[in-house]
């Protein structure tokens, strides 16, 4: 019989990261501390586990094994304990999403949710960073893009809720000035881009339209997100790029319009990211299933 689970624990944490100090983090212990445990298993098992690569600690083939079926065996463990600890769906939901969705989207919508479940409290982290939710005390990440479920650790639930086209938007006073015009009529414009658009920049937009010239194109207007790329938009500053979703009441009421019928040929996917043995489990399934059917509700 196994006697110390704790190294095993450790273990896992620290294969899981390929790091010593990340898993010192998550467990609020030292990198010593870590290094310690690990020498003491290996001694224990009679084998080396991990491989010095650079700053990352590697599983050796025997660690992979014993990765395997430690990450398995901690699991069901952690599945019994947690249906022991399991909780009502009154009480806190703490998540995160990007600045955008939260400013733009659910905020507006909270109320909603709240009168339907007086008992919840929803507290709200906005980044755009893929975030560790244990070492942050996240229950829930509501993620958007191309590359969230290879972000996602194995031990969480990635479930994708639908997905959506980006499209050009801009003032109705701008795009009553410019949708009669070739998209090529762009390329005068002040254009506004994130910093760090990722699938969803405009030259990938300009390609799949067929316009060239792109790449001597020089009147950028970057920002780091896109509830401030509306904003600028709303004002008469130029297109952005950007899901219909997140400007639904401007473009309602006809603040801002969609310039050309033409989306972003990457479209934008959304996930929910959780841990599925969460002993909130069953009110995170209460909020998610509200927004995923608001979200449905929708033009997207």
């Amino acid at each position: 019989m196994f006697k110390n689970i704790n190294l095993l624990v450790t273990f896992e944490c620290a294969a899981r990261y390929n790091s010593y100090s990340l898993a010192a983090q998550e467990l609020c212990i030292s990198q010593a501390a870590v290094s310690q445990q690990m020498r003491q298993l290996e001694s224990l098992l009679n084998t080396r586990l991990f491989v010095r690569k650079g700053k990352q600690m590697l599983l050796s083939q025997q660690g992979q094994v014993l990765y395997q079926h430690a990450q398995h065996g901690l699991s069901i463990l952690n599945q019994g304990l947690n249906q022991l600890q399991r909780e009502e769906i009154d009480g806190e939901l703490t998540i995160t999403s990007t600045q955008a969705f939260i400013a733009l989207w659910l905020m507006p919508r909270l109320q909603s949710f709240t009168e339907q479940y007086p008992n919840i409290q929803i507290n709200v982290s906005s980044s755009a960073e893929f975030v560790d939710l244990k070492q942050n005390h996240l229950d829930l990440a509501i993620r958007f893009g191309a590359n969230v479920e290879q972000n996602t650790p194995s031990n969480l639930a990635c479930e994708m809720f639908g997905e959506s086209h980006v499209y050009p938007i801009c003032s109705s006073q701008l795009a009553a000035e410019l949708s009669s015009q070739d998209p090529h009529t762009l390329l005068s414009q002040r254009l506004v881009t994130l910093e760090n658009p990722g699938p969803y920049d405009w030259q990938s937009w300009f390609e799949n339209v067929g316009v060239c010239g792109i790449e001597e194109y020089n009147l950028w207007t970057k920002v780091n997100s896109t509830d401030i790329a509306l904003s600028a938009v709303c004002s008469g500053h130029g297109i952005t790029l950007a899901v219909p979703y997140l400007c639904q009441r401007q473009l309602d009421n006809g603040e801002l319009s969609i310039l050309y019928n033409m989306p972003h040929p990457n479209t934008v996917k959304r996930y929910f990211v959780y841990d599925p043995n969460s002993p909130r489990l069953a009110r995170l399934r209460v909020f998610t299933d509200w927004l995923a059917t608001e979200m449905s509700s929708v033009q997207l």
